[in-house]
Order: structure tokens, then sequence, then C-alpha cells
């Protein structure tokens, strides 16, 4: 597997950023401040992620996502631990991720990647999104930020 940043020729592959936040607006938003990473297996991406520049030597890791039939490879694991290298790189002190109430899998991974608990923006994905979003039969409300030192 090979991963990479996505030229700005490239189309970014928008069925896998879908696939981490249902909201093309934001998606755009964030692929036109940030950068985008791509994890490919034999010139298929699998994989996505965004580093995404917040506030002095801080940047966010958003838009984490792995095309499906790839999930339990150590796939996702693999892009979050090239995002905390890629932002040690860029000279960031600080690198936060943010995921809902009900990713139950994706808060596993984050805290094994050494991310930690930060803040709960309390009912952020009622607020910002027009349709009720559910995972692992929860309803998504909250927003759990989580950050790591680097």
């Amino acid at each position: 597997m090979n991963i990479r940043k996505l030229t700005k020729h490239e189309v970014p592959p928008m069925d896998l950023l879908l696939l981490a936040d249902p909201s093309i607006s934001l998606i755009n938003d964030y692929l036109e401040k940030g950068e985008c990473y791509v994890a490919e297996i034999e010139e298929r991406i699998v994989g996505v992620y965004v580093l995404l520049p917040t506030k002095h030597e801080t940047v966010e890791l958003i838009n984490i996502a792995v095309a499906e039939e790839y999930h339990g490879k150590g796939i996702g694991k693999k892009l979050v631990l090239d995002a905390i290298q890629q932002a040690k790189r860029g000279g960031y002190q600080t690198i936060e991720i943010g995921t809902g109430n009900s990713s139950i899998h994706q808060l596993a991974l984050y805290q094994k990647c050494g991310f930690r608990i930060m803040t709960i923006d309390h009912d952020f994905f009622i607020k910002n999104y027009d349709e009720e979003i559910y995972e692992n039969g929860i309803q998504c409300r909250d927003m759990i930020r989580l950050a790591q030192d680097l």
C-alpha cells in the first residue's frame, strides 16, 4: 500500500470522503483549505484523509475513510499514523481529530494511536446536519474531540 498526497489536478475520491462526512459542501470546504492524502493498492484508491490547519501549530485530521471492502485490514490505522507523521513533518505541535459519539470503532482506533479525549461538542451533528445519522444503532449527536501532542 502506498499513501501519497493528492495533486491539485487530481479529482478527490468523493465516494470515500462521503463515507466520513455526508455533507458535500463541508467536504469541498475542507478540500479547499486542507491537504488530501490517499492510500492506494495496485493503483486503486482505497483510503483517504485530509489534514486541515486550524490554529497556530495545530492541524486537524478529518474525513478519514477506508473503502468498505478493505475494512479490518489495518488501513485505517496506517492512515492515522501517516497523518501523525505528516503533521510532525509540517512542524505542527498538536494534531486533533473529531468523531461522533456513535463511532465506537473509530474512538477505539484513535485512542490506540495515541489520541486522548479532550472535549465533547454537544449536539454538533444535530445542529450541523439536516438528516439524522445513525451508527451501530446509536444516534450520532455529539462530536467527541481528541488530540495528541506531537
